[in-house]
């Protein structure tokens, strides 16, 4: 009997030992093989809160900046920790909101998963300094809430926001294709170099997790800091911009329609890019007025927010004759000595081309200085017949791959967003233009664009590149934004530091760079002259048909070792020499000088005195 027993008690004692080491296992792989459990644990004691990073500052190219960082906070509460007695009132006048209000951000549906009474949510957002500084004098009263530090933008100038851009909040889509890159609330730029450069600007967001007590508050640490991970700050960015440049080309186009873009020839570094009407930037930092100010402005009949310097298309004018004396020298279809009557205009089957009363246009350089309509129809008419009449397509096609290597018709890929093309018509665009009967268009029908006119359109961004070809005669580097980065492990992309090469002779550039000198020195240009420079440059009058015309002038100084490339349109400006040619030589000779000469106040003061949007027009 007695073995009996002993034998029941051993299987008794066997079945406690295997239950035992069935619960110490399970313990084992509770605590120590299977991860999901402790961070489950973690969970639930465990907040972890975002540290944002500064965004890198913006600097011009003298390191004055352009754009800095201010504070904003947040403001978040944790509903379990709420003091139900707490003055609500008051808070609610410290923060400038109603009674309703309140209601309404403090009572979510927390059976919604992105809702917990434990943990903090944002009650409100965007609070500015001036009312955080109210709000922390009397914080210890609302048990629940906290702050968090944001940095949000402002501009100590109010120069140039079409090439800053401004920032918004990532919406859905954006959070949703980023990869855990954005989360809600989180900023991200929006157009210029905000946008851009978005990806260097905006730094990496780190990480502090608190322990919590089962009440939701703060215990301390979170294994005192070892899983907290430090923001890093953005890296800041000196861009190309000449903030005084800028600052004064703005002060010359106030109350006009058009834009400047000013260039140096030997690195493609944009100095100015003027784009009017404009806006101050600080309208649209982030604050809580700024929805309604960004209604405002898009509602402005004026378009503000059009970049015109990008996003405009005009016609060049006369300034294209430029273009169309190299190509047909260089096809050997212009000698620089060649002469062409003008009788006041251009004469074909009856019709009369107009042009104004010159003396005789006897080689390119004279044809430049009286910008000859005559003679350059004649000249594009030789390019276009190249293949002979019957054939103007094969001609056109010709012409226009020159203008591709020129970069027109196409973008030059500056490094803000919205450029836009232009247009450089060639013979697919013609027959659909015309499409009647085969070869129903021949180059009478067409040769408006030898004078910049018709179906040719550029931005001022092509026109000031352009210009930076000649002054270069022969090549560019594309037109960019920025100069350099303060991580030195982030460069300019290569593509701006290329040098882009035209297929025209030096040797061709030659009359058309004197051409462009004596427009400046005895034609049309004078009054882009600068006491003790030698400046090229060339007018011109882009016909408008919905009213008066739009003043053009593209010039660069000075003639030798050239430091400035510039164009400058004006909508309604009448002629090139009334706006466009004053206002580029004020802009070049600022600039080169610093300084403008007192010879020329007149000029500057007719210039920023002239309002073209109301009507006056000194």
């Amino acid at each position: 009997m007695k073995d009996i027993y002993r034998e029941r008690s051993n299987h008794i004692k066997g079945v406690f030992i295997l239950a035992a080491l069935v619960l110490l296992y399970k313990v084992a792989q509770i605590q120590l093989f299977d991860k999901s459990y402790s961070e489950r644990a973690e969970a639930t004691t465990v907040d972890s809160y975002t540290l944002y990073p500064s965004r890198g500052l913006i600097y011009d190219r003298n390191g004055k900046v352009l754009i800095n960082n201010i504070p904003m906070y947040d403001l978040r509460v944790t509903y379990n920790q709420l003091d139900k007695s707490m003055d609500t009132m008051k808070l609610c006048q410290l923060l400038d909101i109603s009674i309703e209000e309140f209601e309404e951000r403090i009572n979510k549906d927390f059976r919604d998963v992105r809702y917990s009474k434990r943990v903090p949510f944002t009650f409100m957002s965007k609070i500015s300094v001036e009312t955080y500084a109210r709000l922390q004098e009397h914080l210890h009263d609302y048990p629940g809430f906290s702050t968090q530090l944001r940095n949000v933008r402002s501009y100590p100038h109010q120069s140039a926001p079409h090439v800053l851009g401004y920032l918004n909040e990532v919406s859905p889509k954006q959070i949703e294709n980023s990869e855990g890159v954005y989360k809600k609330f989180d900023y991200i730029g929006v157009g210029g170099i905000e946008l851009a450069y978005e990806a260097e600007l905006r730094g990496e967001k780190g990480e502090r997790n608190v322990l919590k007590d089962n009440l939701g508050r703060e215990v301390g640490p979170f294994q005192n800091g070892a899983k907290d991970k430090p923001a890093q700050s953005g890296t800041d960015i000196r861009t190309t911009l000449d903030l005084s440049l800028q600052e004064y080309g703005e002060q010359l186009m106030r109350n006009k329609i058009g834009s400047i873009v000013a260039i140096e020839p030997s690195t493609g570094e944009i100095l100015a890019m003027v784009s009017t009407p404009s806006y101050d930037p600080n309208l649209l930092a982030i604050n809580r007025e700024r929805g309604r100010v960004f209604n405002e402005l898009n509602a402005d009949t004026l378009k503000p927010f059009f970049d015109r310097s990008v996003m405009a298309k005009y016609p060049p004018g006369s300034i294209f004759k430029t273009v169309v004396a190299l190509v047909a020298m260089q096809e050997g279809l212009l000698s620089p000595n060649r002469g062409i009557s003008c009788n006041a205009g251009y004469y074909y089957n009856g019709r009369r081309f107009g042009c104004h009363a010159h003396s005789f246009a006897y080689d390119v350089p004279k044809a430049l200085e009286h910008s000859c309509n005559a003679y350059f129809f004649t000249v594009i008419r030789d390019i276009i017949d190249s293949e002979g009449f019957s054939n103007p397509g094969a001609g056109l096609d010709m012409f226009e791959d020159y203008l591709e290597k020129f970069g027109l018709g196409q973008k030059l890929n500056i490094d803000i967003p919205n450029e836009v093309k232009g247009n450089v018509p060639n013979a697919a665009y013609y027959d659909k233009l015309y499409p009647k009967n085969e070869g129903s268009w021949k180059s009478p029908t067409v040769m408006s664009i030898g004078i910049g006119q018709g179906e040719i359109e550029m931005t001022t961004l092509q026109m000031a590149n352009l210009a930076a070809i000649m002054a270069n005669r022969g090549y560019y580097f594309p037109p960019h934004l920025v100069k350099e980065f303060s991580n030195q492990e982030v460069s300019v992309p290569e593509m701006y530091r290329t040098k882009k090469e035209v297929p025209v002779d030096y040797v061709h550039f030659g009359p058309v760079v004197e051409g462009m000198h004596q427009v400046v020195e005895k034609g049309t240009g004078t009054l882009a002259q600068i006491p003790g420079l030698e400046v090229c440059g060339k007018t011109g009058t882009s016909q408008n048909p919905h009213g008066e015309d739009h003043s053009v002038f593209f010039a660069f100084a000075p003639k030798d070792n050239p430091k400035i490339a510039i164009a400058v349109y004006v909508e309604n400006g009448v002629w090139g020499s009334r706006y466009g040619a004053p206002i580029a030589g004020l802009m070049m000779e600022r600039y080169i000088n610093k300084i403008i000469d007192p010879s020329k106040k007149w000029i500057e003061d007719r210039m920023v005195n002239a309002d073209l949007i109301n009507g006056t027009k000194p």
